[in-house]
């Protein structure tokens, strides 16, 4: 499944000149969060951690935290995967040009294959709304705007064969992390239809939709808790929190826990 085929729009989203400032604060929020998270499993394990990144990006996570002496010796292996061709090889230039090749490695891998994979990791984590980006594979961005039935997501299929198998490569103990999810309200439908719309796309999707989905092909869910406890329903509810990332009910991290014993 190709999420994103389009390399000059795919290149874009990760222009600074095209990103919103919701978008960009939200950025550095999230890392703020993932911090503490990682300082905290370091403290629990009492060696350094390894993670897995689904949907690397450009590379932004690793080399920022790369920058902080005291977060990076906390992290043994960061591996991270995607399925866009431009973003793996923007990753493998930011690995590069950060000298971070003896612990970061890019793949181009498909997430809903993960189940395949053969590691283990003490974090599997999403960034920057990566974990709403998962739309389900019948979905037709050239048709959507002219169907007059609106897509049910009480149930996402991809999105349950992705994070099953991601809480399966969890060490015990170990967390997935969504480092930053929309919460579903209309203020942050219509601030993701402008920073879609800023990036000179074409949104197909109505506020009675619970994502924002565009005619390029990207697509972005938002969420509350109770849609997150019944996506993650192979988790005890208690082992799932969230945390904003701001003030205005626009962003939150989640984490998913692992606890010793669980399947």
């Amino acid at each position: 499944m190709a999420m994103y085929d389009n390399e000059n729009t795919v290149r874009r989203s990760f222009d600074m000149d095209y990103i919103s400032e919701y978008l960009v604060q939200a950025q550095w929020a999230e890392m703020v969060e993932l911090k503490k998270v990682i300082t905290e499993l370091f403290e629990k394990k009492q060696a350094p951690l390894s993670i897995l990144d689904i949907g690397i990006g450009n590379a932004r996570v690793p080399k920022h935290l790369s920058r902080i002496k005291e977060i990076w010796d906390k992290i043994s292996l960061y591996d991270g995967t995607d399925n866009a061709t431009a973003c793996v090889e923007m990753s493998e230039q930011t690995i590069l040009e950060s000298g971070i090749q003896d612990k970061v490695t890019a793949y181009y891998f498909d997430a809903v294959n993960l189940a395949q994979w053969q590691k283990q990791y003490d974090i599997i984590l999403t960034t920057w709304f990566t974990g709403g980006n998962f739309y389900p594979a019948h979905f037709s961005f050239d048709n959507y705007q002219h169907q007059e039935e609106r897509l049910d997501l009480s149930f996402n299929p991809v999105f349950d064969t992705i994070f099953s198998a991601a809480f399966q490569k969890l060490n015990p103990e170990g967390e997935i992390i969504l480092g930053a999810c929309y919460i579903d309200n209309d203020f942050t439908r219509q601030k993701q239809e402008d920073s879609y719309q800023k990036m000179g796309m074409t949104i197909i999707t109505d506020p009675g939709d619970t994502f924002t989905a565009t005619k390029e092909g990207f697509w972005s869910q938002r969420f509350t808790l109770d849609k997150l406890i019944k996506y993650f329903h192979f988790v005890p509810a208690e082992n799932i929190s969230t945390i904003l990332l701001d003030t205005y009910q626009y962003a939150m991290q989640v984490r998913v826990k692992k606890m010793t014993g669980s399947l």
